[in-house]
């Protein structure tokens, strides 16, 4: 029976806490670029902000696992790490503000438009998922 190395648990522990380090770096990031405190509409029950924010956080999570799967270390998988969180801003920046130019996306969430929240809670799990597969190598 193979016994757990401490060089193997600490090893885990590294990249857990640099994987949720970057995820709150991301969500972090992407509060930001919100003109709004998504923390108090989701707690007043505004559900197409906590769509708009928590597709924004499964993208990052599908980036983060794709960056762990195929790095060659834990350096190499928190440099890829930054640059997919970089890309996933960029591109939900281009979704939000250029292709849609004549709707202001982010104050009909912030009005509870729950077809607005779900379209890019969506489109961030696509953006993830894009971005992701961009970093396999």
């Amino acid at each position: 029976m193979q016994i757990i190395t401490s060089e193997a648990l600490l090893s885990f522990l590294a990249h857990v806490g640099t994987g949720l380090g970057l995820m709150i770096l991301g969500i972090t990031v992407f509060a930001f670029t919100t003109k709004f405190s998504e923390a108090t509409l989701i707690r007043e029950g505004n559900i197409a902000v906590a769509l708009k924010l928590w597709g924004k956080a499964i993208g990052l999570a599908i980036v983060i696992y794709t960056v762990w799967a195929n790095s060659l270390n834990l350096l190499d998988a928190f440099i890829w790490g930054l640059i997919g969180i970089a890309t996933q801003v960029i591109a939900y920046w281009i979704i939000e503000y250029v292709l849609t130019p004549k709707t202001n996306l982010a104050k009909k969430v912030e009005e509870g438009n729950i077809a607005i929240g779900f379209s890019l809670f969506s489109a961030a799990i696509v953006v993830g998922l894009v971005v992701a597969a961009s970093l396999t190598y």
